[in-house]
């Protein structure tokens, strides 16, 4: 190994890097935490990137998640959300750049110089969407489950989830967006968040070959990982893209409940029963931001996100905030019973959602101003 293509890393093991022949391999490394993405993490994934892209004996770069003995693989289940929990009441700003710098990666990712390989096996949510969706090549197993589940928290699907779920096909993205709906392989390849299907008992011959095997070029990284690429199974919503369309195409938030409500598929009232678990405030932010994303680059996406998500913790500090309520139902006290507000979409104001759009910073000031 050149050790001189691995920069010095700050997470402690949370990442690991390796180098054979052309290829950078990285692994996410904190399997107990699902390899939930901390400030240290996304700080050694940009310095190592930034390092590979600038390497010329680098030719393509490889993303895979740590396994646990005996578990479910996970690929990465977002950012860490107890660390959001916990820095807002202790009033520490490294959450500011937490952000700043998860955007910024995302950025780096979808812009990247070099091929990527995205190994999305088992759980890819949130921040591991973040981290996969800008990769040339997204690999998916029949273990894989995609979501963007941020309404759940008090939340939006941040991470260039405007960008990459407005350009799913019709009004999946905006079903995606607001219900935090878990899809397979199939159906992340019909909506355009995948790209190959390799067999699960597949991957661990896959990773051995990337780690070991003869590497001498970017065309043998894809090669290996082709050879090993499977007929992709069928779609599990691939029928319902009209019945989608038809109730997420609604011009609002009550639209879409009206219509779900409307419809007697088990289907829509189990989408409908979800929605209403959500943050009504948050899922009005979230469709705003899908709907302005679809007439954006994605630099001025992820700059509209680091405004909302600026918003989300200050518009009402502290507790107050829907996340930080969201955050505390799901993973602080666990009672899964968030109590929003307002409680329900009737009380939401279009004021109310306006407000998570007004950016704090003037165009020269903004922290994702260099992204283009």
């Amino acid at each position: 190994m050149t050790t001189n293509l691995i920069p010095e890393l700050i997470s402690e093991g949370q990442i690991t890097a390796e180098v054979n022949g052309c290829l950078g391999l990285i692994t996410l490394n904190r399997p107990q935490a699902l390899n939930a993405l901390s400030l240290a993490m996304i700080h050694d994934l940009l310095s190592l990137l930034r390092h590979w892209a600038a390497a010329p004996e680098i030719q393509a770069v490889a993303i895979l998640g740590a396994g646990r003995e005996g578990k479910a693989p996970a690929f990465c289940a977002g950012g860490d959300i107890r660390y959001f929990h916990q820095a807002v009441l202790a009033g520490d700003d490294s959450i500011e750049a937490f952000f700043t710098e998860e955007y910024t990666l995302n950025h780096l990712i979808h812009e990247y110089p070099k091929p990527v390989v995205a190994l999305m096996d088992g759980i890819v949510m949130g921040g591991g969407m973040g981290i996969s969706q800008g990769a040339k090549m997204r690999v998916l197993t029949e273990r894989s489950k995609l979501a963007m589940p941020e309404t759940n928290i008090g939340l939006f699907p941040d991470v260039g989830g405007g960008h990459f779920l407005a350009n799913c096909p019709g009004h999946s993205g905006e079903w995606l967006a607001l219900t935090g709906q878990a899809i397979g392989v199939a159906d992340a390849v019909e909506m355009g968040l995948g790209d190959v299907y390799v067999p699960g008992a597949q991957m661990a011959g896959l990773v051995d070959a990337l780690r070991t095997g003869d590497m001498p070029s970017a065309e043998h990284v894809v090669a290996a990982v082709m050879e090993r690429v499977d007929v992709t199974p069928e779609a599990e919503h691939g029928d319902r893209l009209a019945q989608i369309d038809r109730h997420f195409g609604q011009a609002d938030v009550p639209a879409i409940l009206a219509s779900l409500a409307a419809d007697a598929d088990p289907w829509a009232q189990q989408a409908h029963a979800m929605l209403l678990k959500r943050s009504p405030l948050m899922l009005a932010v979230t469709l705003e931001q899908v709907r302005r994303a679809r007439e954006m680059s994605l630099a001025d996406d992820l700059r509209m996100e680091r405004d909302i998500v600026f918003r989300c913790f200050h518009l009402r500090p502290g507790i107050a905030s829907e996340t930080m309520e969201g955050i505390r139902a799901l993973a602080v006290d666990k009672d899964h019973a968030p109590r929003w507000n307002p409680p329900t979409i009737a009380g939401v104001t279009r004021e109310q959602v306006l407000a998570f759009f007004e950016s704090p910073w003037s165009a020269a000031e903004h922290p994702l101003k260099e992204l283009s």
